[in-house]
């Protein structure tokens, strides 16, 4: 382990402590249950990247870590349980919160059936001040412009369905980095998938599900594309 960061060094401590307990099987399971990529996880490691909000509070979510032990070092890394098994917390970090109806703080949740209007120009779809708003810093601080909400499981293992998704969006959609994932607003509603290059067909492009044996890859014309945006960052409620 080469992480350089005392949390990032803990949350390696911790996915090593999981794999010994035979708690996740591999590098790519950990990844998936936490919804970032095994090359993310290999960067933290090395020293190379640091552990993100969304990863420190899924892990304490998905494996019983103590939050206060991954943050500060101090206490056990394990949350302590009751006889029943139920866990106990004994720190609790708020990493997001809700704001009032009506304030212009934090990132707007947009609604899924009112996604197709937003984040377009074109001034229709979905008001801002009546969607809900959460104040979550660390996606602030990447330029999230707004939330959406998975629906489906053509994305699995790397999104599922409920997931809360941090989205920044691309003024200039003519150009792609391919292989990565992107939440497309289409003629037919809003899309999230990984991008590949069509060779055959220059004016279209590849959208490609993670869950491929159930969702097969379709072409997209690029002129459908009404809006395009990255992802900066994921909640995964459990």
């Amino acid at each position: 382990m080469e992480a350089k960061n005392d949390v990032s060094a803990r949350f390696i401590e911790a996915y090593e402590t999981l794999l010994r307990d035979k708690k996740v099987s591999d590098k790519r399971d950990f990844a998936a249950k936490l919804g970032i990529s095994a090359s993310m996880v290999t960067e933290i490691s090395k020293g190379r990247s640091s552990v993100g909000t969304s990863a420190i509070q899924n892990i304490v979510l998905q494996f019983n870590i103590d939050a206060k032990w991954l943050l500060t070092g101090e206490g056990a890394m394990l949350q302590e349980t009751e006889n029943n098994n139920a866990p106990t917390p004994k720190h609790t970090v708020e990493i997001a919160h809700q704001v009032p109806h009506g304030s212009s703080e934090g990132i707007p949740l947009i609604p899924l059936d009112a996604v197709a209007g937003f984040p377009a120009e074109s001034g229709g779809g979905v008001r801002l001040e009546d969607c809900e708003r959460y104040v979550i810093p660390e996606f602030e601080n990447k330029g999230a412009n707004f939330l959406i909400r998975v629906s489906g499981d053509s994305m699995v293992p790397l999104y599922y369905s409920g997931d809360l998704l941090a989205c920044r969006k691309i003024t200039d959609i003519r150009f792609f980095q391919w292989g990565t994932v992107y939440v497309l607003e289409t003629s037919q509603g809003v899309l999230v998938k990984r991008v590949q290059e069509s060779v055959d067909h220059a004016d279209s492009i590849l959208c490609v599900s993670e869950n491929s044996s159930v969702h097969h890859p379709f072409l997209l014309p690029r002129d459908d594309i009404r809006s395009l945006s990255t992802i900066v960052g994921l909640v995964r409620l459990v």
